[in-house]
């Protein structure tokens, strides 16, 4: 369903004309009694599925001792239960 306003009634009306697009109809704005914009509801994109891992390719040259420090072997021991 189509409905013309002209601009004058979609600025005094333009909150209800909003809610009328977001329902899913369509709201043509006449200028001078010609059809100059058109209000319609956004329809959601569609996210992407998420992909774990579909980067690691850039982290494959960069050396592991720039994200950690590495431990002293009595302190590794600690966190891995060897006391």
């Amino acid at each position: 369903m189509t409905a013309i306003v002209n601009v004058h009634e979609a600025k005094t009306h333009f909150s209800k004309l909003l809610d009328r697009a977001h329902a899913g109809e369509e709201i043509i704005v006449a200028k001078a009694g010609k059809p100059y914009a058109r209000l319609v509801k956004i329809e959601e994109a569609a996210k992407p599925a998420r992909k774990p891992g579909r980067f690691k390719h850039l982290l494959a040259d960069v050396p592991s001792d720039v994200w950690f420090e590495p431990l002293p072997d009595d302190e590794l021991d600690l966190w891995e239960g060897k006391h």
